[in-house]
């Protein structure tokens, strides 16, 4: 059983380009490594019911050092779809989270909980999207079928992916709907949230500086 963080190295102009403009894209990548360092540490503190491996399933160039209690595996395929059924695939069941809702990472735990009782879990996200999925054993078994032909990063993901675990029969634990971070709004959400870390920090000063 695993947690699994998806991420990609936070290079300037390779991550949170919606962001730019306003934000220039060293500042984005410092975003991007922000709000991956509070996912780590949310997931670090999440008591588990079971044995539970932490995972960063990267994409990028190798990290120098991976944090503590983590394993690093690689993104394999073309497309989100592809790389998540890999990576599904690799790990085994469990649960994958995007690396930029820390604010729910609270719920993985019920998540963890219904892998392990065979349901499937998801998250949903106020964008259409979906923040975290995860898959029983019986489920990882016909991971393909799970991902083959959704489309990713629509306004109907989340829904679309909810609809194939169902068209499957596969029951389904529902998570918190959470909002991503994708462009200037979501950034100035962060920073009007009152949440503690060091993407909300670092959110604050960049709205003050140029999103007034």
């Amino acid at each position: 059983m695993h947690i699994t963080i998806i991420a990609k190295s936070p290079v300037p102009g390779l991550v949170k380009t919606r962001l730019c403009p306003p934000c220039s894209g060293e500042q984005a990548a410092a975003v991007a490594a922000a709000a991956l360092k509070d996912t780590i540490d949310e997931i670090n503190a999440i008591v588990t019911p079971c044995e539970v491996r932490r995972m960063l399933l990267w994409d990028g160039e190798p990290l120098d050092l991976v944090p503590d209690g983590f394993e690093l595996a690689f993104q394999q395929g073309n497309g989100l779809g592809a790389r998540l059924a890999n990576g599904f695939r690799q790990l085994g069941p469990g649960v994958i989270i995007g690396m930029e809702t820390p604010h729910v990472a609270f719920a993985l735990a019920d998540a963890i909980r219904a892998v392990t009782s065979g349901i499937d879990a998801i998250g949903l996200a106020t964008d259409g999207g979906y923040w975290s999925i995860g898959l029983c054993a019986s489920t990882v078994e016909i991971v393909d079928d799970v991902f083959a032909g959704v489309q990713m990063s629509r306004s109907h993901t989340g829904l679309a992916q909810l609809r194939r675990l169902h068209q499957l029969a596969r029951k389904v634990r529902l998570l918190p709907m959470a909002r991503d971070l994708d462009n200037f709004d979501d950034l100035r959400s962060v920073a009007n949230s009152g949440r503690a870390g060091e993407l909300p920090l670092l959110a604050r000063k960049l709205v003050n500086a140029i999103g007034a």
